[in-house]
């Protein structure tokens, strides 16, 4: 049977801990107990574990030997920021996918309530992303920075730098990757009533390339996991 992973919430040395409800829920709701195994990830790698002692909100695991982990591409998802709750489903999806980075983007388009109140949810969203990796076994969490004005965007480094766009794409994404290259690479999704005119030029003039998912319009939360789903298909691994 596959062994539950958790990310470790503090490293030293050959020891690693869970804290507070995260190791909580691995008492309580697992019942764990002194001796059990699991896979512990601590930052970029994954080592076995086996609990050698719990405390209230504290468990604590000696790290044993290393196990291989499969890394995918380094692919930043810059999401322009939608209704939160299809955001979060999206966020979470993306997470179970592989990116590497969420840039939350507040855009022409985005309602002014939302980018108001987004700031106060990025702790959420990075509970999101955390429980989302640890569910699908990654050995890292996604980072998920305050949010940025779109026009931050234009500058962002990437050896391929895509931007989703509904019109004006005079190429699919799957050309664009092929054109793009090896290395990390950034990918833009509009919000809901997509980019604008001005976006989408502004973008193009930085060097962006716009590209498409098809003839039909997808919501917000669709592009982004197509999208990105594409890109981790279709995109080279790192070499080891």
């Amino acid at each position: 049977m596959t062994r539950r992973r958790w990310i470790a919430d503090e490293v030293s040395g050959e020891r690693a801990a869970l804290l507070g409800k995260h190791a909580d829920h691995l008492v309580r709701v697992l019942r764990a107990r002194v001796g059990e195994q699991f896979d512990i990830a601590i930052g970029t790698s994954v080592r076995r574990g086996t609990i050698i002692a719990i405390a209230p909100e504290r468990v604590e695991f000696q790290l044993n030997e290393e196990l291989p982990v499969t890394a995918g591409p380094h692919v930043t998802l810059a999401l322009s920021i939608f209704k939160f709750d299809r955001m979060e489903w999206a966020i979470e999806k993306c997470t179970e996918l592989g990116a590497a980075e969420i840039v939350p983007v507040i855009a022409n388009r985005t309602d002014a309530h939302l980018a108001a109140a987004a700031i106060k949810r990025v702790e959420r969203w990075r509970r999101i992303v955390r429980e989302a990796a640890e569910q699908s076994r990654r050995a890292s969490v996604p980072e998920i920075p305050e949010p940025v004005r779109w026009k931050d965007m234009l500058d962002m480094p990437g050896a391929a730098r895509i931007l989703l766009a509904e019109s004006s794409a005079q190429k699919s994404l799957k050309e664009a990757l092929e054109i793009s290259g090896d290395g990390a690479m950034t990918l833009a999704v509009g919000p809901e009533g997509g980019w604008t005119e001005e976006e989408l030029e502004a973008f193009i003039n930085a060097g962006w390339m716009a590209a498409s998912l098809g003839t039909t319009i997808l919501r917000a939360e669709t592009a982004a996991i197509a999208g990105l789903a594409l890109v981790m298909a279709l995109c080279p691994k790192p070499q080891p």
